[in-house]
């Protein structure tokens, strides 16, 4: 039987033990029903994988020793994901949690001309993605970066693609992507990009893709790129 696997994300570097705090705490006594003596995981979110055993079941403050650990290597490459958010937060969040279970390494919320919403909960939203992470028993937290400007984006390094709805010619993913190497793929708003910034975009090396024949939501898009890159890397 797996065990179960908790958050640690404040873990002190060589610490031999873990106090979780009380929402952790009360689901892994309360829920779980786990005890002292029983073993259990924790995730620090940046690689490191410990074993612990419980010695303090308290509902508020669990307390584990640290009785083994290891350190995960980060996922290769690096797939990124640049998405402009929509109004609608539950649609997002949603995407986040899929794109963290797909194993997206960073996701950057993208500012664009038609963006619909730049002030993000972004304590909610690191949440969802540590939720996601210990759900999917990954071992490395995906980055969620603050809102960030369409432009600061062109001289960003490893292959780059850009899914509009604008006429061209324009390729899938799977044809164009080569495993193995870093890539940034860039979701627009619900109104697209504008042709300005498509034009930017071409004039910086992104290479326009398909994500198929029908008109896609943001957040489908995105779940659809993120599959996309991640099939490419794992063929």
């Amino acid at each position: 039987m797996e065990l179960p696997v908790f958050y640690a994300g404040d873990m002190a570097p060589g610490a031999a033990a873990y106090t979780m705090d009380e929402p952790t705490s009360k689901y892994c006594v309360t829920v779980l029903r786990k005890t002292k003596g029983d073993k259990i995981l924790l995730a620090d979110g940046r690689g490191g994988k410990f074993t612990a055993e419980i010695t303090d079941d308290h509902r508020k403050k669990c307390v584990s020793a640290i009785i083994g650990s290891e350190q995960v290597p980060a996922p290769a490459p690096r797939l990124r994901i640049g998405i402009a958010f929509t109004k609608n937060a539950s649609r997002m969040e949603w995407f986040l949690e899929k794109a963290a279970e797909i194993g997206m390494s960073e996701i950057i919320p993208l500012v664009t001309r038609r963006t619909e919403k730049e002030n993000l909960k972004m304590e909610r939203l690191e949440s969802i993605l540590v939720s996601a992470m210990l759900q999917s028993r990954q071992w490395h937290l995906p980055k969620l970066y603050t809102p960030q400007p369409f432009e600061s984006l062109m001289a960003i390094a490893g292959q780059r693609f850009i899914a509009h709805c604008l006429p061209g010619e324009k390729k899938s993913i799977l044809q164009i992507a080569r495993p193995g190497e870093d890539a940034l793929l860039l979701i627009g708003p619900e109104g697209d990009f504008t042709p300005e910034e498509v034009e930017l975009s071409l004039q910086n090396g992104y290479q326009p893709v398909t994500l198929g024949n029908t008109r896609l939501r943001t957040e489908t898009a995105g779940l659809v790129g993120c599959t996309l890159l991640a099939a490419v890397n794992n063929a």
